[in-house]
């Protein structure tokens, strides 16, 4: 007979060994991030833009709610290096491992369980994400903790689950707005069940006040401005989603986890016919009504990534459990594999650890994968995302030269066309530039204190021959002072103009400029 002495300890050495696999998974996450960057690319567009914003704090942006912000003020008090900026993206992913591992353990997984959804949620599309500092990674982790604390209060109904709940929807929205698909798909999902008395308890209003208390300053911002974020989906439904494919987006979660497919279709199975998962029921239809509320928004593809993780949790548990004696103990190590390899297919093309110039020789794999389709609808040579991580050092490092030899450099106004151009003169400048733009956040950050006698307009390639001919009158002399000359970049091109010798206050045209663009929005 087994005493109870010795059932203790063989408990302890299985958590002390389950402990310890969890730490490889986040250092092999850790250490792959940092290693599926090639050096040849900078950062990207966007990640420029938010690191920006930690110089301008608010409870609010035209382009994402504050956490962004906050972040990256963080990083900035970390000194603003690269090395940090990737941290926290790789530090969100090492996370949602933590949660599906949780998950997992909460659904009374074995061992193999635990390493199968940790396999599953490391070898995939999340290594392509968690290479940039955007909100993506964050609102995948928010998207997995909240499946999680919904089905930790199924299993408990206690009120600290609930206002956990509150607590991560909160976060999740001042990270992304995308967080309340999540609800629209879910919401219904539990009307469909026996769980639906979930949503008219005592805990579940608390939950909503929790919610809603955290995210009243981000709401008072937007209405205080006009509800930006209403402006913003807009043009994203009139420029970029009017391009989405619905066929592409339902392919594209497919690859998402390509490797771990079998494990998200064998958890909707369970979902339905496994006794033990018949109190999350709920989950079978919430991840059906979600695709289809995105499918109706003609939705990014990427939006949708969070809506997976939590399913890997589940799948984990019933392969384990059917695998778990006789023959079929031999095809653990098989589900292992599957991932892993597909990593291995994945990695010669889906991450920016090539050179441009070898994506271009071998852009065939890349075009079949409908990588080089850019939001524009159109084929181009590089993905891209890869396209805007090239020419930036390039254009700060030629914007700071003219700025050195310009007459009275302090009253010089740099204009770019877009947050991409202002925010990479900030981040690399070596002169204390504080470009500005028309674009996104920038419109709210002019400085209009300062009397402006040079201008340096950085210009979007197409755009150039006018400029002469619309600002040359303002000023005594103008030159092209340089362009970025780097093919790959999506700013090949820009071209970097120079104007001195204001003969007016050129305020007057920015501030009037300011407001036609405050109105649009």
């Amino acid at each position: 007979m087994v005493s109870l002495n010795t059932m203790t300890l063989t408990g302890k050495a299985v958590e002390t060994r389950q402990a310890l696999l969890l730490m490889g998974f986040i250092l092999s996450k850790f250490i792959l991030q940092y290693t599926l960057l090639s050096p040849e690319y900078d950062l990207q567009r966007d990640e420029y833009l938010h690191l920006d914003q930690a110089n301008h704090l608010a409870w609010g942006y035209l382009s994402v709610p504050p956490i962004t912000s906050w972040l990256s003020w963080i990083i900035k008090q970390l000194g603003n290096s690269v090395f940090w900026v990737k941290f926290f993206p790789a530090l969100f992913g090492a996370l949602t491992i933590v949660i599906v591992w949780k998950t997992i353990q909460a659904l009374k997984g074995n061992t193999f369980a635990l390493v199968l959804g940790a396999t599953s949620v490391l070898f995939s599309v999340l290594l392509r994400l968690n290479t940039l500092y955007q909100p993506n990674s964050l609102d995948v982790l928010c998207w997995t903790s909240l499946y999680f604390v919904i089905l930790k209060c199924i299993q408990t109904r206690q009120l600290n689950w609930f206002i956990a709940g509150g607590l991560v929807f909160a976060i999740g929205f001042l990270n992304k707005y995308n967080i309340g698909f999540l609800l629209a798909g879910f919401i219904p999902a539990l009307l469909l069940t026996r769980q639906r008395n979930l949503l008219f308890s005592r805990n579940a209003f608390i939950a909503c006040l929790v919610g809603t208390l955290l995210v009243l300053p981000n709401l008072l911002w937007q209405y205080n401005n006009g509800f930006p974020v209403i402006h913003h989906m807009n043009q994203l439904a009139a420029y970029q989603l009017v391009n989405v494919d619905r066929w592409a987006f339902l392919r594209a979660q497919f690859f998402f986890f390509a490797g771990s497919s079998f494990v998200i279709v064998l958890a909707l199975y369970a979902l339905l016919v496994y006794p033990p998962f018949r109190p999350y029921r709920s989950f079978f239809w919430a991840f059906f009504g979600t695709i289809l509320v995105f499918l109706y928004f003609r939705a990014k593809d990427y939006y949708a990534i969070g809506l997976h993780p939590i399913y890997l949790a589940f799948g984990s548990v019933f392969i384990a459990e059917a695998l778990k004696t006789g023959w079929k103990r031999y095809l653990q190590p098989v589900c292992l594999l599957i991932p892993v390899g597909f990593f291995g297919f994945m990695y010669q093309f889906a991450f920016p650890n090539r050179s441009p110039s070898y994506i271009v020789a071998n852009s065939r794999i890349y075009q079949e994968l409908g990588q080089l389709r850019w939001e524009d609808g159109k084929e181009h040579p590089l993905p891209q995302d890869y396209a805007d991580m090239l020419g930036w050092q390039e254009l700060a490092a030629k914007v700071d030269q003219l700025y050195a030899k310009l007459p009275e450099p302090n009253r010089t106004l740099v204009l770019c066309d877009n947050y991409g151009q202002a925010g990479a003169i900030n981040y690399y400048t070596k002169q204390g530039i504080q470009a500005v733009s028309f674009n996104a956040d920038y419109v709210n950050w002019f400085d209009l204190d300062t009397y402006y006698t040079n201008l340096i307009r950085v210009k979007e390639a197409g755009e150039v021959s006018d400029e002469f001919r619309v600002t040359s009158p303002y000023f005594k002399t103008a030159i092209v002072g340089d362009s970025i000359q780097n093919p790959w970049a999506r700013e090949h091109g820009t071209a970097i103009f120079v104007f001195t010798g204001a003969k007016v206050d050129i305020r007057r045209r920015i501030t009037k400029e300011i407001d036609q663009v405050k109105q649009f929005h």
